[in-house]
């Protein structure tokens, strides 16, 4: 059975509201020796909302989410039954490598919204440099996934806008893959598709007063759905639907546009909705493109390469995107087959052009 077609449901337990960090000591009762993988400001933001009598072991990750730094980890918390990853992406990443290092179970609190990290069995690793490296699947899914909305309401809003923009895509990009497919799919596949959709639903729905709460710092019911959207929904996509609801033209574009540097200070998934735009006029799906640039407007997310302070030599550095994006090496030709350059900046050609259109 190939990787990609084993079904990752997710946590065996997941609490998702305001305060939820109150249930953590509970929860680490059946463990003897659980330890804690943080980052500094993460770690912060964690004890400014945990009310318990905190005394578990802290280490630090060193801030790459490599092997290296896991290695060196789990050394140093060897005789552990339970690593709890506290923080961002790349913390909770390291930890959940760390646990699977020593064969132990994990928790998982996300202290910002940027990814589905928390909820999904895997990690993104880097190399030492920050360089991408490879992502490892691990045989465990988390003990336990705890979301703290009044936490998480008080989190960077740059986070915020990436994890929304990243989990925009689950389904223009699993339905660009999956509109090729000329078989039945299995039925647990159509449970990714339809998540996937519902991920898309929730956030044209609730988007923009969820950023709202988050700017008030109100937990809100919008905040609490597009929070589990972000992290929980959009994590079961690729679970579920395995290699049916991965990356496709959307992230190949943010991958070409890490050779711009203007394109860095943006956040990820910032620049993912962007490839959304981009592989929707590639696919022939203007109309949807249509639907979607009021709502980047609405919500302040750049709908144009310029926007992203891309001004002298566009066309060479906007050719220069489009060429990584069709590279056999990326995932564009998953959404177009066969695709090429001249595809690729033609679409991006027509976002630019379009985006000065008031609709």
């Amino acid at each position: 059975m190939r990787l990609s077609q084993v079904v990752r449901s997710g946590p065996s337990q997941f609490i998702s509201e305001a305060g939820a960090l109150k249930y953590l000591d509970n929860k680490l009762e059946v463990f003897k020796n659980p330890v804690v993988i943080t980052g500094e400001k993460s770690f912060e933001s964690f004890l400014k909302h945990y009310k318990g009598d905190f005394h578990l072991p802290v280490y630090q990750y060193d801030g790459t989410a490599s092997h290296e730094d896991m290695e060196r980890l789990a050394k140093a918390v060897k005789g552990s039954d339970c690593i709890v990853g506290i923080g961002g992406g790349r913390v909770l990443d390291t930890a959940k490598g760390t646990a699977d290092l020593l064969n132990v179970d994990y928790v998982m609190i996300p202290t910002v919204l940027g990814t589905c990290a928390a909820y999904t069995p895997l990690s993104a690793v880097y190399h030492p440099d920050h360089s991408f490296k490879m992502v490892d699947y691990y045989e465990k899914a988390a003990f336990l996934c705890l979301v703290d909305l009044e936490l998480l309401v008080e989190s960077p809003k740059e986070f915020f806008m990436g994890g929304i923009g990243d989990t925009l895509a689950k389904w223009y990009e699993a339905e660009a893959i999956t509109r090729h497919v000329t078989t039945e799919l299995p039925a647990m596949v159509h449970v990714g598709l339809k998540t996937a959709k519902l991920t898309q639903e929730i956030l044209l729905q609730d988007t923009k007063a969820a950023l709202t709460s988050l700017e008030e710092q109100k937990v809100t019911p919008a905040f609490g759905r597009v929070t589990e959207a972000v992290i929980a929904v959009a994590g079961t996509v690729g679970g579920f639907a395995g290699e049916y609801g991965r990356m496709a033209g959307a992230h190949a574009v943010h991958n070409g546009m890490s050779l711009v540097p203007e394109t860095h200070a943006f956040a990820h998934g910032v620049k993912v909705a962007y490839g959304v735009l981009v592989q929707l006029m590639a696919t022939g799906d203007a109309d949807e493109v249509e639907k979607l640039v009021p709502f980047f407007r609405e919500n302040r997310f750049p709908h144009q390469l310029s926007e992203f302070g891309v001004k002298e030599e566009f066309e060479a550095k906007a050719e220069k995107i489009a060429a990584f994006a069709a590279s056999d090496a990326e995932t564009f030709n998953l959404a177009v087959r066969e695709v090429t350059t001249e595809d690729v900046l033609q679409a991006m050609k027509k976002v630019e052009a379009y985006g000065k259109v008031e609709v």
